[in-house]
């Protein structure tokens, strides 16, 4: 008999609530260049301007490299400020990937490899390595940015720690105890608390009145008995 965790539990309440979630790109490039627009952005001006680099075929280092500036800087102003450094991030990024073409392969082998292979990338970060590897290079990892951190100590996972890099790895050890050792589950799990921590279990005013998970947080159940 399958032994069910609480995190099964409560992963199952939040698939409930939120219903399909759409997952980041799987190749590898698409996926760096979905990074870096998702940096001062939302998903809805992100996803517009992927659409429109896709649109004018430059989701790939060669065809990035040769596409007229003007239409690279047009797609990606859809994604909101910050355009110059989107462009020199992913100039950068275009240039890495052309000069490294076993990087698809480096990142689908060994994860310590793979995470020292994407350190020069340029606003990817911690977080942004451990999507790649999950995603992109099928490793049964569990990305920890600010969203899933939020969420995972509030409901008792891990420890909050001031350097970032040791909370991230509290949380992932704790998360990944109560995780079946597969790459859905692991999909599914970032997603689900990734989307929770945006929607729902915000930082400064999480919503704990419709939250599915109230009866089971601890961070929940101290707010709600502190508005009593």
């Amino acid at each position: 008999m399958t032994r069910v965790s609480r995190l099964d539990g409560l992963l199952a309440r939040l698939r409930k609530f939120y219903g399909a979630l759409p997952a980041p790109p799987a190749d590898p490039f698409t996926l760096f260049v979905w990074e870096v627009l998702s940096v001062h952005s939302v998903p809805r001006k992100r996803d517009a301007a992927l659409g429109a680099l896709k649109r004018i075929r430059a989701l790939t280092p060669d065809a990035m490299w040769r596409a007229p500036q003007k239409k690279l800087e047009e797609s990606v102003t859809l994604a909101g400020p910050y355009v110059e450094q989107r462009m020199r991030a992913l100039r950068t990024g275009v240039d890495l990937f052309r000069r490294s073409p076993q990087i698809t392969a480096v990142i689908k082998g060994p994860a310590p490899a793979a995470l020292k292979a994407l350190k020069p990338f340029p606003q990817m970060g911690e977080g942004g390595a451990y999507r790649m590897l999950l995603f992109a290079g099928g490793h049964a990892v569990l990305p920890v940015d600010a969203r899933v951190s939020r969420t995972a100590a509030r409901l008792g996972y891990g420890e909050l720690h001031a350097d970032f890099k040791k909370t991230a790895r509290s949380i992932r050890i704790a998360v990944s105890a109560q995780l079946p050792e597969t790459i859905a589950a692991y999909r599914l799990a970032y997603l689900l608390l990734s989307q929770h921590g945006a929607a729902t279990c915000t930082e400064g005013d999480p919503h704990c009145s419709v939250c599915p998970l109230l009866e089971e947080c601890p961070e929940g159940q101290k707010r709600l008995q502190s508005a009593d």
